[in-house]
């Protein structure tokens, strides 16, 4: 090996590490109370950067190469680069903001703003507010459909309407109207791969199952402690009961159940990616995480408080 081969090699082995913390799937978690984002490397469960924020991060959401996180206390939605670990961009033009769903292609995040009872559509590549447009109550969980179409947001934690928005075109949505579950709903969630709509209960141990084309209710499902939070991998669908500390994992298309898990209390909020499922704990402050079948590998302390994860 002559000299420059043996430089190069040196500093590859230099850059290695971080080059290999970047290719492993990495958790963004909210710090509700620290105010900040904790990067968690699942390959091992090691914390690799706090990232400082604006207060009260609590939600965050993966819109291309942007995670979308919602300050609802300071009417604030700051975008952070997922790629490179850092915030790029706040937008202020929000009242109470609370989730946020991605377009297919990325570039648009639908947040929804309880404050103003709206859904504003979020160009995250240019950082501003395109759009917004009227739903007629506090909009909370938000769904979109994996052509891009419609958004559906439930109007409250105990909703008693889900709006359903046309965002086609996202410089234009439109509200299409409103639907009333069988019970007051809490979070909604679209099962892609079954062509399903999984709505879960803030008033009782229910879930019902939607079809997508005419909002018509298919079948009703014995649940946990409301509320419950929904997510899919695969043919299957995952629930939490945060006030129960579990997750329940089932068929997708018929609501089986085929399995249950403990995770710590306060889980509520739940999301999927890389085959993986994350569970913060409101809480404890605990990541937990699943694997594609529901079977919970570790836990990471990771805050006081954590609300919501996604994937960078």
């Amino acid at each position: 090996m002559n000299r420059r081969e043996l430089v190069l090699a040196a500093a590859a082995l230099a850059f290695a590490p971080d080059a290999v913390a970047r290719r492993a799937p990495i958790a963004l978690v909210t710090a509700d109370r620290e105010s900040r984002i904790v990067a968690v490397r699942l390959s091992d469960g090691n914390v690799l950067r706090h990232i400082a924020t604006l207060g009260g991060p609590r939600s965050i959401e993966r819109v291309g190469e942007t995670a979308v996180v919602a300050h609802t206390a300071h009417g604030a939605v700051s975008l952070f680069d997922a790629r490179r670990l850092g915030v790029r961009e706040v937008l202020h033009e929000f009242e109470e903001p609370r989730y946020a769903a991605a377009s297919p292609s990325g570039r648009y995040a639908f947040v929804s703003d309880s404050g103003s009872h709206s859904v504003v559509a979020v160009d995250v590549v240019r950082g501003r507010v395109v759009r917004r447009v009227a739903v007629g109550g506090p909009a909370r969980h938000i769904s979109i459909d994996r052509a891009g179409k419609h958004v559906w947001t439930s109007l409250g934690t105990k909703a008693p309407r889900i709006a359903v928005v046309d965002v086609r075109d996202p410089l234009r949505p439109a509200l299409l109207g409103r639907i009333q579950p069988p019970f007051l709903a809490h979070d909604v969630g679209f099962a892609h791969s079954a062509g399903r709509i999984w709505v879960t209960s803030g008033d009782r141990q229910e879930l019902a199952l939607f079809d997508p084309r005419s909002a018509r209710v298919l079948a009703k499902l014995a649940a946990g402690a409301p509320p419950q939070h929904v997510t899919f991998n695969g043919r299957l669908a995952f629930v939490t009961s945060g006030d129960d500390g579990t997750l329940h994992t089932h068929e997708i298309a018929t609501g089986r159940l085929l399995g249950a898990a403990r995770v710590p209390v306060g889980s509520y909020n739940v999301q999927e990616g890389f085959g993986l499922i994350l569970m913060p704990s409101l809480s404890q402050g605990i990541l937990c995480i699943a694997d594609g079948h529901g079977r919970v590998t570790r836990r990471v302390r990771v805050a006081r408080s954590s609300h919501d994860a996604c994937f960078a």
